[in-house]
């Protein structure tokens, strides 16, 4: 690791005016935006709508460094007061009880934490489980109208990975079926001034409420499951009750709405590339790779979290003060062209696709797995049995979802001729 010189303290009065990362258009379609800040750099100054201002990693080899980059860390104690001013991060006590699992981590409790959870998401076990997987996308598809048109995303794609989800981490159905997905709606800032924040604090004590069954269940009930073990670790004084608590909030949430959103994403782009639609419909046999390049063509996780200096530091030739968050675009890098020719184009047959979806080093994704085996399940049933799948809707009819960091819709709604 390079010793790097201190820098001169960073004014941030002569800091750079940022570039909003606001509105429908933005989220309806970050690409071009995208596409001009990496003409003119790789780093870039940007605003919020909770009113943080961060520093956006754009460009594939920018990207990949910055997610290598021992010298930036997730902890949020490394955030300076002017971040944390208007983070609208989880009020106290919840921040400190929920927001200590592993995307707010680093070394050397990170790698602890980590290692409790990698055996369940092994692509080995995943693969066992598949016949599982594709039981529970039949049942959800036979539950859909005889014939079009129908919402994909409260008829299946709200359902399905959470579903999933219950099976390999060993959430029992009866406390499966009680789990709100509104509840995932607290990773959505809400600025402590904002009229939604009652809304966004009950779905806080919500989930925190059943995080709380789902201990003292699994204490009562131990199962050769992930919940278990990471219960009995806890009894063993190996995780802090904190932490337990906050590796299933990261379960729950970041192991299934992403998945989710994924499907959307896939879908509209399909229906945006009605040729390919037709070939991955008539060859499923291309399911894995067109799975790899649809998350490299529109990710649900648009950005990661923060990251952070504990000094003023320079990030590919732009001072980024201590304190101040980073994020890297996973979106902007995916679609760069000096990394991927014709970024924009639809291309099944892209080889190599070394894509920053799931992220990189020793953040990349635990679940990528297990997310790479529901996308190539979910596409392949509703292609199989939806016959003549569109979009019901006319596209600028689509409303994205407002969260920060992702990409997806709320609502999908479909045409098919019948229902296989």
């Amino acid at each position: 690791m390079t010793i790097q010189e201190p820098l001169p303290a960073v004014d941030p009065e002569t800091l750079p005016a940022p570039v909003p990362l606001t509105g429908c258009p933005y989220k309806a379609d970050p690409y071009p935006l995208y596409e001009r800040m990496r003409e003119t750099g790789p780093v870039h100054r940007v605003l919020f709508p909770s009113g943080v201002q961060a520093w956006l990693v754009t460009g594939y080899d920018a990207a990949h460094t910055a997610l290598n980059d021992e010298r930036l860390g997730k902890n949020h104690d490394r955030g300076n007061d002017r971040w944390r001013a208007r983070a609208s991060i989880m009020p106290e006590p919840q921040h400190s009880q929920l927001q200590v699992h592993l995307l707010h981590q680093d070394p050397p409790k990170h790698t602890r934490m980590r290692r409790f959870v990698t055996d369940a998401f092994t692509p080995r076990r995943i693969e066992q489980l598949r016949p599982r997987f594709q039981e529970l996308a039949d049942a959800l598809v036979d539950a859909l109208p005889e014939s079009g048109p129908a919402d994909l995303v409260t008829g299946f794609a709200a359902h399905f990975p959470f579903q999933v989800l219950a099976e390999v981490i060993g959430l029992p159905p009866e406390t499966a079926a009680r789990f709100d997905r509104d509840w995932g709606k607290v990773v959505q800032p809400v600025g402590p001034t904002d009229p939604g924040r009652p809304l966004y604090e009950a779905r806080l004590h919500g989930l925190q409420s059943y995080i709380a069954e789902v201990v003292t269940h699994k204490r009562e009930h131990q199962e050769d499951d992930l919940l278990s073990r990471l219960v009995a670790a806890r009894d063993r004084h190996e995780l802090s009750q904190e932490e337990l608590d906050s590796m299933i909030f990261q379960l729950l949430v970041a192991g299934q709405e992403p998945v989710t959103n994924q499907i959307t994403t896939a879908l509209i782009a399909l229906f945006r590339n009605p040729d390919q639609l037709a070939r991955l419909r008539d060859n499923p046999e291309l399911l894995p790779r067109a799975v790899e390049e649809l998350l490299r063509y529109d990710s649900a996780f648009e950005l990661t979290t923060w990251r952070f200096f504990d000094q003023d530091s320079d990030l590919h030739g732009t001072e980024v003060p201590a304190g101040d968050s980073v994020i890297v675009s996973l979106c902007a890098a995916n679609r760069d062209p000096r990394r991927f020719p014709e970024p924009d184009t639809l291309d099944f047959d892209r080889s190599p696709n070394s894509h920053l979806a799931f992220g990189h080093g020793i953040h990349f994704c635990p679940g990528a797995a297990l997310a790479r085996a529901e996308l190539q399940i979910a596409l392949g049933t509703l292609l199989a049995r939806l016959p003549g799948l569109q979009l019901a809707v006319r596209e600028a009819d689509i409303e994205w979802i407002p969260a920060v960091l992702g990409r997806g819709t709320n609502h999908l709604p479909v045409g098919y001729d019948r229902r296989r």
